[in-house]
């Protein structure tokens, strides 16, 4: 068994696109050793995981919104899914929105006043529509040690101000407004503040408080 998985790496090996700096999934489970990956990590296309007996992962992807959960084998990480080989995988679509999964520097980094004139709409134009998550506690990738402030903006609710510190971050880079006890409102327009950087997203209308998978309520603003 264990020269045939090698043989299954190697031909992944030579298979592989040359690994993206954009990472493609980000790890939601681990079951079992699995050396080399840890939750929320994030994985690239080309990443090579060999899974144990009984050892298992699972996978969501940012840009197709599947989720992969997968038990043992050999696992080629892809741009948009997985390939298995001696292994299971089941995959499923999950609501989610790769524009807020997957946050360009340009959006991070563009001022509160230009944040406002992009969601602006001409007479004869219908909105822009902003990312939208759909949790109503999201999943916020920033550094600890910062303040994150975040505002409603298209109606009247307390603001939000957290002081991100290391205690409170899941896997040392994640904050999670469902562990705080903090939730925003279905349907709502927020502007969130990080440092100087400003982002905008939406909850949609039928989020609830229902466990939710984390790709559907990532924000990376870091």
């Amino acid at each position: 068994m264990r020269s045939l998985i090698g043989a299954i790496v190697g031909l992944f090996c030579l298979s592989a696109p040359a690994i993206a700096e954009t990472p493609a999934a980000i790890v939601e489970d681990v079951q079992g050793k699995v050396e080399g990956i840890e939750f929320m990590d994030y994985v690239a296309p080309g990443k090579i995981i060999k899974l144990g007996p009984k050892a298992g992962i699972t996978l969501s992807y940012l840009k197709s919104c599947l989720r992969e959960t997968i038990t043992e084998g050999v696992v080629l990480v892809g741009a948009e899914q997985s390939t298995v080989q001696l292994g299971n995988i089941q995959r499923v679509k999950v609501p989610c929105d790769a524009n807020a999964a997957q946050l360009s520097e340009r959006e991070a980094n563009q001022s509160a006043a230009t944040t406002f004139r992009s969601m602006r709409a001409d007479a004869n134009s219908a909105p822009a529509k902003l990312p939208t998550i759909y949790g109503v506690a999201p999943l916020i990738q920033a550094k600890s040690g910062s303040t994150l402030v975040i505002e409603r903006t298209d109606g009247k609710e307390p603001t939000i101000t957290l002081a991100l510190k290391n205690d409170i971050m899941v896997a040392r880079k994640f904050y999670d407004l469902s562990k705080a006890g903090k939730s925003l409102t279905p349907g709502g327009s927020y502007l969130a503040k990080l440092g100087n950087k400003r982002y905008t997203f939406q909850v949609d209308a039928s989020a609830t408080t229902s466990p939710t998978p984390i790709i559907g309520r990532l924000l990376r603003l870091e």
